[in-house]
């Protein structure tokens, strides 16, 4: 299974709605902070200072965490119930890490979870991200982040081009609306090439007769997303667009999970469109 699958995969299983946040007064402030997944290593590592981490994911590190540079040195551990109990944290932080019965289970031993969640749009990321830095004690540091989210979204919709775009992952899977990578292309001030809804292959059928403006390419960085001889990328209309039309790299840090980051996405898409 390749890396592009299993982050998509990471992304489905996460589409959960938003969980709770523990209340400030029901445990004193987390000071001993374990991170199940690369996802939930995004938030602690950008919140939390590093005498709060006991550790992250073994993915912390690698090209597709945005956090990656915040990760260097900083211990890590398998999404292993034994492994996490060893290290006594007082608080789990997740995504999907562990399976989906980690967060029953650290309960029952006593460990409070939270749950980083998913949100559809980037509203409710932003609404998110506030819920994740008052879990872990760190309201402020949230603040700031929302209000620079909310400042970059604005300078963007001044200057919207109204082109339209077409994701392209090296597996060949696009999507169209109603997922979060659309969400990003509309908050660029563009239109989405493909109008079905979900995530699909890309539509050769459109592409042999129309072209969109711009190509948002992702994950074509990163080395280990191989496609099989059967992706539909490997189609000469496929490959066309990329040397024929106006290519914006779209890093897969940027639109693994959602968070923050997803900004950069949207800021290149925008500013790809001026081309």
């Amino acid at each position: 299974m390749s890396r592009l699958t299993l982050l998509l995969l990471a992304i489905c299983l996460s589409c959960c709605g938003v969980p709770p946040t523990p209340k400030a007064t029901e445990a004193a402030r987390p000071m001993r902070i374990v991170s199940l997944d690369y996802c939930a290593d995004q938030y602690v590592l950008k919140f939390v200072d590093k005498d709060r981490i006991l550790a992250v994911s073994p993915d912390a590190t690698e090209d597709f965490s945005y956090m990656q540079e915040a990760a260097v040195g900083v211990p890590t551990v398998r999404p292993v119930a034994e492994d996490v109990l060893l290290m006594k944290p007082d608080l789990v932080v997740r995504s999907y890490g562990g399976g989906p019965d980690a967060t029953k289970f650290f309960a029952e031993v006593g460990v409070p979870v939270l749950d980083i969640g998913w949100a559809p749009d980037l509203e409710a990321v932003m609404s998110n991200i506030q819920r994740v830095a008052d879990g872990l004690d760190e309201h402020k540091r949230g603040e700031q982040v929302v209000s620079q989210m909310k400042t970059r979204l604005q300078e963007i919709a001044q200057q919207a081009e109204g082109k339209s775009v077409l994701y392209l992952t090296p597996s060949g899977v696009t999507t169209g609306p109603d997922t979060l990578v659309h969400e990003i292309m509309t908050a660029a001030g563009l239109k989405n090439f493909e109008t079905q809804s979900g995530w699909r292959s890309i539509p050769l059928e459109d592409l042999a007769y129309r072209q969109p403006d711009l190509i948002g390419a992702a994950f074509f960085e990163t080395l280990t997303n191989h496609p099989d001889a059967w992706s539909p990328m490997k189609h000469p209309v496929a490959r066309k667009q990329l040397s024929d039309q106006t290519v914006v790299p779209l890093k897969g840090a940027w639109t693994s999970c959602n968070g923050w980051f997803l900004m950069d996405a949207v800021e290149a898409l925008a500013e790809g469109a001026k081309q």
